[in-house]
């Protein structure tokens, strides 16, 4: 493409504002650099925690590249639910000013992403930010249905064209129809057949679970995770049936965001085992996950995991690196991934891992093998002996 796309090759790397020795101590395989023009799957399994954060900070630039320097590799800057609707005109003009800082200085910095509120934002804001538009790596478009969607994927293919800039969109599906049973297959249906036109733009779906809530007068207290609310797991299993196949007509669907950062009266028993912490003398480490109500988001992320979803929505800087830290794909994870992805073993079978502890069976595990090594690729490999507590422990230690 023409344009400004030449200077977008910043390099990221998660984990990379730690010391090289501190990666050499942790790592078995360092998580790998990629840029802003790295392919589709890469950046999509790159994103990790996406750190949201209102349009109208007064320091936003100064903001993205503290966030940067502490290991934040994608933010998506907000136009829409996050700032009241007289401040969309200052929340404009404030992107525009602040991109115009990043694009003057040599600092790296996150993919950036614009949420929006309409699909006449996205071309005007593309053009009118200029040779700036190279600091851009997409919208995110909310409430995403058919009847929004198209509009919302055409102004992105226009202000492609008008910028010679590579735009990905990232829709997020948070709408009434998709909560409701007797909507909700039919909704589906179309968000599949819409994305599905404009699929090399589409660079993850997102969940938006507040929203879901919010149909319902509910929120979720920081001792439940989004799959104790049995209605928003619901959608969630849905999405991910529909939308996230591993049949190669899926999509990254992101994890629901964690709302919780300051202390809460609890109801029930902290959910962090002591073990794992008094092995490594990390006491007051856990003392601190718990006091922040961290220990609640370190399962929630787990169970994203478990149930098909890759990287998360975070609202504050404390959430990015438990999501990072256990994106990690540990040392046996990435032992029984490549033993089931050997070329010998293309015609099938069971054997049993390394570790001794499981069986490995090669048809079934092939496409969690395979989304096993992507994430190793982006996130690294952890060495035998290293764990989550090791890996929280380093990150929130001092920069290199």
């Amino acid at each position: 493409m023409a344009g400004h796309s030449g200077t977008r090759g910043r390099h990221m790397r998660h984990f990379g504002h730690l010391s090289p020795a501190t990666r050499e101590h942790l790592f078995h395989r360092e998580p790998v650099e990629f840029t802003a023009e790295s392919p589709a799957r890469v950046l999509a399994a790159a994103l990790g925690a996406t750190l949201y954060s209102p349009a109208t900070r007064p320091r936003l630039a100064a903001d993205i590249l503290k966030q940067a320097a502490s290991g934040v590799v994608s933010m998506v800057l907000c136009l829409e639910d996050s700032i009241d609707d007289c401040e969309v005109a200052l929340g404009e003009e404030n992107l525009l000013r602040h991109f115009a800082e990043l694009a003057g200085q040599p600092a790296e910095h996150p993919l950036l992403f614009v949420r929006v509120r309409e699909p006449a934002q996205i071309l005007d804001l593309a053009t009118r930010l200029g040779p700036a538009v190279s600091r851009l790596s997409g919208f995110v478009l909310p409430k995403f249905t058919e009847e929004r969607g198209i509009a919302f994927l055409e102004a992105l293919t226009a202000a492609e064209s008008a910028t010679g800039q590579r735009l990905f969109a990232m829709p997020v599906l948070e709408s009434p129809e998709l909560l409701h049973r007797e909507t909700r297959t039919e909704t589906l249906a179309k968000i599949a057949r819409t994305v599905d036109k404009y699929r090399h733009r589409v660079l993850a779906l997102r969940l938006g679970v507040t929203d879901f809530c919010s149909a319902y007068g509910l929120r979720r207290t920081p001792d439940m995770t989004a799959y104790d609310v049995q209605i928003v797991a619901s959608v969630i299993g849905d999405v991910v049936n529909v939308l996230g196949r591993s049949d190669g007509t899926g999509y990254t669907v992101t994890g629901p965001v964690w709302e919780y950062f300051r202390l809460q009266q609890r109801m029930f028993k902290p959910q962090l085992r002591r073990s794992p912490f008094m092995q490594l003398r990390a006491e007051d480490l856990r003392n601190s996950l718990i006091e922040d109500d961290i220990d609640g988001l370190l399962r929630e992320i787990e169970l994203d995991r478990a149930n098909g979803l890759t990287g998360k929505t975070c609202i504050h800087p404390s959430h990015v690196l438990p999501v990072h830290a256990l994106s990690v794909v540990s040392h046996e994870e990435y032992s029984d991934a490549r033993d089931i992805l050997r070329p010998e073993r293309g015609g099938g079978g069971v054997m049993r891992s390394a570790y001794t502890n499981k069986m490995n069976e090669v048809k079934p595990h092939r496409a969690w093998a395979e989304r096993t090594l992507l994430r190793a690729e982006v996130f690294g490999v952890a060495r035998e002996e290293v764990g989550f507590v090791e890996l929280l422990t380093a990150g929130r230690g001092p920069a290199g």
